[in-house]
């Protein structure tokens, strides 16, 4: 059987290992383009794979997302292990998180359980892992809860690079025509005139947060999409969840900030969500408001 054409994904690549040398278990969950394993490596290293369907799209679309988490290699991102490219189906194979995605978990028993102080530390996590991709000026353009890992200990994980983007000139990255976005969670501006920043990564974050504090409530619950992009360019903003912390609020609403300049960076996030734990009264402080 040809290879496919890969692309700097070949053979020679360090990353490249033998098929031979996977063992897929169980599969976690399949989407339009594959499937999702969880698999073991030489026998001794759990891992996750993901495999690209034949026919489905571009092997080197598919593989773009190996290439980004190549150069990116942070705690709170997801690692890349290994690819195997010779032989189809393609396979991309990173770290395992044992607890899948962060919204499946929080829909979960122990997600749950989950108190406030724990969301706030998970979701400063995140705010790390975003922060290393603005300084290394990368956009996610899919940030969610569906798109963050959970392990062990809520260790939280940002993945899902395959629409992620690299820019160089003016921070924009502007989407091809008929892209699909995933409305409820992209920035008005982003959403009317297919550009991208990182400040609309900030907004996606915001509606993020709503996400965690609500155990993974679908954001907008009571609005269909087309409502969404006629009403929230508008000014309209989802209200505060029930028993959200004033605090957790401030800091949504500042994401969801109509002049995208005012937002403030990932950097600041992390530091200000990392600040309520570091200082035990604010907890106290936020349960009365």
């Amino acid at each position: 059987m040809e290879a496919p054409q890969t692309n700097g994904l070949s053979y020679l690549d360090q990353w490249e290992i033998p098929r031979s040398s996977l063992k897929l278990l169980k599969r976690l969950g399949a989407g339009q383009f594959g499937e999702v394993y969880e698999g073991l490596w030489n026998n001794t290293t759990p891992v996750a794979v993901k495999t690209l369907k034949q026919g489905t799209m571009d092997s080197q679309d598919f593989l773009r997302e190996a290439q980004i988490m190549k150069s990116l290699r942070h705690p709170k991102l997801i690692q890349l292990y290994a690819v195997c490219t010779q032989e189809e189906p393609i396979y991309i194979i990173t770290e395992l998180m044992s607890n899948g995605s962060l919204l499946e978990y929080l829909q979960k028993d122990d997600g749950a359980k989950l108190g406030i102080q724990d969301q706030i530390e998970m979701v400063a996590q995140v705010a790390a892992g975003m922060a290393f991709l603005e300084l290394q000026n990368y956009i996610h353009r899919d940030l969610a809860a569906r798109n963050v890992l959970v392990g062990d200990n809520n260790i939280c994980k940002v993945a899902d690079f395959g629409l992620a983007r690299v820019f160089i000139n003016e921070n924009i990255y502007e989407a091809k025509e008929g892209t699909k976005f995933p409305v409820k969670w992209t920035a008005p501006e982003a959403m009317h005139t297919g550009k991208f920043t990182i400040k609309s990564d900030v907004w996606s974050f915001g509606v993020l947060l709503y996400e965690v504090i609500t155990f993974g409530q679908m954001p907008y619950p009571t609005m269909t999409n087309y409502q969404v992009v006629t009403q929230v360019p508008t000014g309209y903003r989802m209200p505060a969840p029930a028993s959200c912390p004033k605090v957790m609020y401030e800091l949504m609403a500042d994401c969801w900030k109509e002049d995208e300049h005012q937002r403030p960076t990932f950097e600041t996030l992390q530091w200000r969500l990392e600040g309520f734990f570091d200082d035990v009264t604010s907890y106290d402080d936020a349960s009365r408001y």
